[in-house]
């Protein structure tokens, strides 16, 4: 259905789907495979909660939800996806992460998609920052070493603010 109407990428594992409709870590690597067989570039959403957070335990749910987003998936495959770092504390809350704390996770995330499918596919991969970009955050955000793009949400609905972000001053 996403095809036939000229669609190329699918996001996959957002919150909203995880939280509202209950997707879960396995779903996500159902829908990535079934996208990847139609011929779709799945964008793979992980994030942690602000319980999560402030357990201290971001990296090893970020580990597991990756790990198991991209369970049986070859480095070929692997090499078409996009990832989506979104901090589930920061979406719509008026809280962001810092250009630092974003970074540190992204790097965690390259770390990780070495260890599974070596440095080349790691560093040919997408990895997006998903957290409530906006265009007074947009400039130092995407200037972090290992922020490739930006998931953009809300601030994607009014024009000038998605200009903002895409043409940052």
């Amino acid at each position: 259905m996403l095809k036939s109407v000229g669609a190329t990428y699918v996001i996959i594992g957002h919150s909203e789907q995880r939280q509202y409709f209950g997707e879960t870590d396995e779903t996500v690597n159902k829908k990535t495979k079934a996208a990847l067989a139609d011929g779709l570039l799945p964008i793979v959403c992980v994030g942690e909660t602000l319980r999560e957070r402030e357990e201290a335990i971001t990296e090893a749910v970020i580990e597991i939800q990756t790990r198991k987003a991209f369970k049986d998936i070859g480095a070929a495959d692997a090499a078409k996806c996009t990832i989506a770092y979104e901090p589930v504390w920061a979406i719509g809350t008026g809280k962001t992460a810092t250009p630092q704390q974003a970074n540190e996770v992204h790097i965690f995330i390259r770390k990780i998609l070495t260890e599974l499918y070596g440095k080349e596919v790691s560093d040919g991969m997408r990895i997006q920052y998903g957290g409530s970009m906006k265009p007074d955050n947009a400039k130092e955000l995407l200037a972090q070493s290992d922020i490739d793009g930006g998931l953009i949400g809300g601030a994607a609905l009014k024009a000038g603010d998605f200009a903002g972000i895409v043409q940052p001053k």
